[in-house]
């Protein structure tokens, strides 16, 4: 594949990356980024549909007889303040779903990820001639809540647009931009995340012995809880659970009626995962008891993402198609990731395989001095930090020509 077009659209790139990190939405309010997406579909020719599962945005690339490759790109955002320092540092806020107002950051490289599948759509129609079949590129909202593939599915996506013979993506990570990393097999993780409300009985500061205080019987679960993995998980198995998030109380003179927790829990295995939500639930209710509860604790799941099972042979073959074009020391073959994804949902929906892959994001030579140091953790930001800012280049580049890539090599 030539990529010389890419150099004439690459300062286009650029720009539309800054902008879209400026200006970040929240899950299924992304209305602005989806006008963008569509407008820029539309210049390039495809079948453009807006508003599927609420915001998503579907292009259709036709090119003759062939296989349907499905492209996925999503584009939500994260309630994170921005401390990148950066020029096109996000200012924006919005209303989360409870109704708080909150600050928004493009944290997790979701911009990056629609810039470069919308750079990938430019060269494909640029080189019709060296493929045949379609491309189903599918922007989709909503991935951090893990509502955005179901909302698509839900909408008909698999109905109203061609079906795909293969499911293929990309995620920006936080190792050497240039290097792409893939994982066969089971590749990231199941994840649920839990509202837990836990009822005390209110009162004044000075007069405890005739309240019942939910700060404290918070404060105890999150603390038990923490043996979740270590006394009830096997060694050989894997899970995490994270309290992510405390709430009870408007001041100190006040015992509050009732603490909030937000949990979240990931695992490789079903079996793993019942016997952690399971401890999780015994453990909430045990401790209400314990600290004389005179009511039951409530439980709601916010959001469930599957694991993401990456077909060996679809791997293997794009695995190839990557090193031949980016170079044998470029792919890297990762472990399991116990980040979690929803786009696995629409290749078993449609019952054809999914390849899903990182892409490095961080300048070269700050990579290699962390890892020298072996500082990675404390030097390289992460997914979700406010800190996150993907290295525009050779990232955008990198992530440009595997989309690119591995299309051709299911549609050449």
């Amino acid at each position: 594949m030539d990529f010389r077009r890419l150099d004439d659209i690459r300062d286009d790139l650029h720009v539309l990356y800054e902008d879209l990190h400026a200006h970040p939405e929240l899950s299924f309010q992304e209305h602005r980024t989806a006008a963008e997406v569509a407008r820029r579909l539309g210049e390039l020719g495809l079948e453009v549909t807006s508003g599927v599962g609420g915001t998503g945005v579907v292009g259709v690339l036709r090119n003759g007889d062939g296989p349907t490759v499905l492209l996925r790109a999503d584009f939500d955002a994260l309630p994170v303040l921005e401390r990148t320092g950066l020029d096109y540092a996000s200012t924006q806020r919005a209303t989360a779903a409870d109704g708080s107002d909150v600050p928004v950051m493009h944290a997790c490289g979701h911009d990056m990820h629609v810039t470069c599948l919308l750079g990938a759509l430019d060269l494909l129609v640029s080189a019709r001639s060296r493929w045949s079949g379609t491309v189903l590129a599918v922007f989709q909202p909503a991935e951090e809540i893990g509502a955005g593939a179901r909302a698509m599915l839900d909408d008909g996506l698999l109905e109203r647009f061609p079906r795909p013979d293969v499911c293929l993506g990309q995620h920006v990570f936080p190792f050497q931009s240039g290097f792409v990393g893939m994982m066969r097999g089971p590749s990231m993780s199941a994840a649920d995340t839990l509202k837990i409300t836990m009822f005390g009985r209110g009162g004044h500061g000075s007069q405890p012995q005739n309240a019942v205080d939910p700060v404290v019987m918070a404060s105890a679960t999150v603390l038990r809880l923490q043996t979740v993995v270590s006394r009830e998980v096997a060694g050989d198995d894997t899970a995490v659970v994270t309290v992510g998030s405390i709430r009870a109380g408007t001041q100190g003179n006040i015992i509050p009626d009732q603490a909030e927790l937000l949990v979240n829990v990931r695992s490789f295995d079903e079996r793993v995962r019942e016997r952690v939500l399971a401890a999780i639930r015994r453990i909430v209710r045990a401790e209400a008891v314990a600290s004389g509860a005179d009511r039951e604790p409530e439980f709601e799941q916010l959001n469930r993402f599957p694991l993401l099972v990456n077909d060996p042979d679809a791997t293997d073959r794009t695995a190839e198609a990557l090193r031949t074009a980016l170079g044998e020391h470029a792919v890297l073959d990762l472990p399991p990731a116990m980040a979690s994804e929803d786009v696995g949902l629409f290749g078993t929906e449609a019952g054809v395989p999914t390849c899903y892959w990182f892409f490095g994001g961080t300048e070269p030579g700050r990579f290699q001095k962390a890892l020298a140091e072996d500082a990675v953790a404390e030097m390289i930001p992460a997914n979700h930090s406010p800190h996150f800012a993907p290295e525009i280049e050779p990232t955008l580049t990198t992530g440009v020509k595997a989309l690119v890539t591995t299309t051709l090599e299911w549609l050449s």
